[in-house]
């Protein structure tokens, strides 16, 4: 199934680039710029990534192993995975370490077995981040990066930059439960408050070391284990899985290649589809504006050069023109990001105060182990739930935002293609202004079914939630000390300043570059028709200095163009009906516009 994907995607990637030849023969470089740098540099470099989480001792390291199908990794009966592993394709093994700081250092291979707990080494460089790992894996030759994290004692402790980072930006989550213990409370706890809402679509359920099972044991265990995912997650789709014995070479009895298929299935369907359709509706959008390209430069067969270098100034002069409107547009969104980012940190100091006024009460009332193992889970529980609640009312705020922009620009471009029309003497139909085309631009692939808003509350939460969870859970780190009520009064407030220091700037930032992007697409959508049309016709102006072609053979270079663009659209469109339509020949639905699904955030987002 990967095979056939990348095939597809090399398919996709080819009819973009011939769009992007095309619009350089034309002339318009700033589309072919665009489609280049977001449509075919982005799906050249995207990868599938695998997230592999669970509780140490649940043979996880075991299983990563066995996806790999050789024993690089460390394994032991402590948590033996001390830094996350990036497991990547390479023709030869190799090691990278790679530092908060994002300086890389090269690791001899055979001393990555060295990165277990107490075994990272210390650099300049400051923390390590993660460990690169390069392997000649069939699995990742199939461009898939497979994350190995951290195994831990308690899920619920489990590290933010996993929960929070890692796991929204994942395409599947492989979830390990040990086979003789399934589903612990700690288990339950995890999927319920940190992993389900954001990755309830993309969970895939392990049981790993399923050979202490006898054949009649495995079937009651695995109907008891579907049957409890099933109150937390509608259809668990569940594998179980010996580790141990696809290591040795029983890989048909390990339940390994059922795994693997269904994976490479779920990848190349449900996320790589979504992906290239994406890709293929914004060439389809290019396609369309050179469309008007092609038309601009028809006309122009019948100036003059003379008559041509008139329109382009007159043009050139309503871009200046059209700049101001567009100023008006950034102005409005500055206002309003400014009065979003007032009120969140009005937010934040009115959330700390009121935490901290109850904090005395509640240490009160609580016993001395109370205190140590649970107040500073009580800390990140109430700072998370705040957090949750903030970010919906930002992601809101956010959207409508993004929706008023997107009708404004609408209004605009309609009024520049009329203008553009008069300048060119005739009717010019105004391109379409979508909302997938903002989605594209900051990287949300699958507006089709998520809106804007959920995407803006996960990146919020979690990025606030990453830098704010290491410092709320002090006592976590700290409960070996027989912390006493005037302790815990002392720190937890300074955890929970500490915490809103951090996360105050952080909140700030990710709404700022929202609002950077907003910006930025403002400026193109605004100008784009005019742009285009400039660089057309004086690319026709340039040739006709060369040489002065007669009006026949400008009109006839005009209708092989718009044949060769019309043979590109149908192309496009070929291929994006070709992924919805399975072998059997039955098509699929295809996604409808985000403005057409039922509760949608925003209704038209």
């Amino acid at each position: 199934m990967l095979e056939s994907f990348h095939s597809r995607k090399d398919d996709v990637t080819g009819a973009l680039r011939d769009l992007v030849e095309f619009a350089e023969a034309l002339g318009a470089r700033s589309v072919a710029a665009r489609v280049t740098n977001d449509l075919v540099k982005k799906l050249e470099a995207d990868r599938f990534h695998l997230v592999v989480v669970g509780e140490f001792n649940h043979g996880k390291t075991t299983f990563v192993n066995a996806l790999l199908g050789s024993p690089i990794l460390p394994v032991g009966v402590t948590p033996t995975t001390a830094v996350i592993h990036h497991l990547e394709y390479a023709a030869d093994p190799r090691a990278e370490v790679v530092y908060a700081s994002g300086e890389r250092t090269a690791l001899p291979f055979e001393e990555v077995r060295a990165f277990t707990v107490g075994g990272a080494r210390s650099s300049s460089a400051g923390e390590v981040q993660y460990l690169e790992v390069g392997y000649p894996a069939e699995l990742l030759r199939e461009r898939v990066v497979l994350v190995d994290t951290p195994g831990v004692n308690d899920l619920s402790l489990q590290r933010a930059d996993i929960t929070y980072s890692y796991i929204p930006r994942s395409d599947a989550v492989l979830f390990l439960i040990d086979a003789g213990q399934p589903l612990k409370e700690s288990e339950r706890v995890f999927l319920q408050e940190k992993l389900l809402g954001q990755s309830r679509d993309k969970i895939l359920f392990v049981v790993t070391k399923r050979d202490i099972w006898s054949q009649d044991e495995e079937v009651e265990a695995l109907a008891y284990i579907r049957g409890e995912l099933a109150r937390l997650v509608k259809s668990p789709v569940v594998f179980p899985i010996s580790s141990e014995r696809a290591l040795e070479g029983d890989v048909a009895g390990s339940g390994m290649p059922e795994l693997l298929d269904h994976l490479t299935r779920f990848l190349a369907e449900e996320r790589g589809r979504i992906l290239l359709d994406n890709a293929l509706g914004e060439g389809l959008e290019a396609a369309r504006l050179l469309g008007k390209g092609v038309d601009a430069r028809r006309r122009a067969t019948a100036m003059s050069r003379d008559e041509l270098t008139r329109r382009i100034e007159m043009i050139e002069k309503d871009l200046a023109g059209q700049s101001r409107t567009i100023e008006e547009r950034r102005a409005g969104i500055r206002e309003e990001v400014s009065a979003i980012r007032a009120w969140v940190g009005r937010d934040l100091d009115r959330f700390v105060d009121d935490v901290l006024r109850q904090l005395p009460a509640i240490i009160d009332e609580a016993n001395t182990d109370e205190i140590k193992v649970y107040l500073g889970a009580f800390l990140e529980r109430t700072f998370a739930e705040w957090a949750q609640a903030e970010t919906k009312e930002i992601a809101t705020a956010l959207e409508a935002l993004a929706e008023k922009t997107i009708a404004l620009v609408r209004e605009d471009a309609h009024d520049v293609a009329r203008r553009v029309g008069e300048a060119l003497g005739g009717d010019v139909k105004a391109p379409n202004v979508e909302v997938d085309t903002f989605g594209y631009d900051v990287g949300v692939f699958a507006l089709f079914t998520i809106g804007l808003g959920v995407m803006f509350t996960n990146a919020l939460l979690g990025g606030i939630l990453a830098l704010a969870a290491p410092v709320l859970a002090v006592y976590v780190k700290e409960k070996v000390e027989a912390e006493t009520r005037k302790k815990a009064k002392e720190m937890a407030p300074v955890a929970l300043r500490e915490a809103a220091a951090r996360i105050g700037p952080k909140l700030d930032e990710m709404i700022q570059e929202f609002a950077s992007r907003l910006d930025a697409w403002v400026v193109t959508a605004g100008e784009e028709l005019h742009r285009e049309v400039i660089e057309v016709l004086k690319a026709a102006r340039e040739e006709r200095a060369r040489a002065e072609p007669s009006n026949e053979t400008q009109l006839e270079a005009c209708d092989a163009q718009a044949e060769a663009l019309r043979a590109l659209t149908s192309r496009l469109e070929g291929l994006r009906s070709a992924l919805w339509t399975p072998e059997n020949g039955e098509s699929k639905p295809i996604p409808p516009p985000l403005s057409s699904v039922p509760n949608a955030p925003g209704g038209s987002a």
